[in-house]
């Protein structure tokens, strides 16, 4: 399987983001992930749980190309995309702006390489004997 660059420099950004996620569950932060996802009426520690497992299943699918992985990146990367401009306009943070920016690139990058992923599914051959 030929691996692309942009590709596995994302699915890796991803994975090193999620760890670090799971290593950081007791350390508080100015603004917490659940305000971060847009999701503020859960508990703190299992949407970062939640975020991590999921980006990292995510991930693993996008650098080696699946294409449910390509339609997983690309419904969390719109989501993102506008809970940040959302939290962005009702904060005044750049942090939100910063979010959204990346966010608005990796769909833009990943849209233009959907060629490069595939189905997973594989059809059954019968032998003739």
């Amino acid at each position: 399987m030929k691996r692309y660059i942009g590709m596995t420099v994302i699915g890796y950004f991803y994975i090193f983001g999620a760890i670090v996620l799971l290593l950081t569950l007791g350390i508080e932060q100015n603004v917490p992930i659940n305000v971060r996802v847009g999701l503020e009426f859960l508990p703190e520690l299992g949407v970062r749980i939640f975020i991590s497992i999921l980006f990292i299943i995510m991930s693993v699918g996008f650098v080696n190309l699946k294409k449910w992985a390509y339609w997983l990146m690309i419904l969390c990367s719109i989501y993102m995309l506008v809970i940040s401009l959302s939290l962005a306009f009702n904060y005044q943070n750049q942090l939100f702006v910063g979010n959204a920016v990346f966010s608005a690139s990796i769909l833009i990058y990943t849209i233009f390489n959907r060629h490069h992923f595939k189905y997973t599914h594989t059809r059954s051959k019968k032998n003739s004997n």
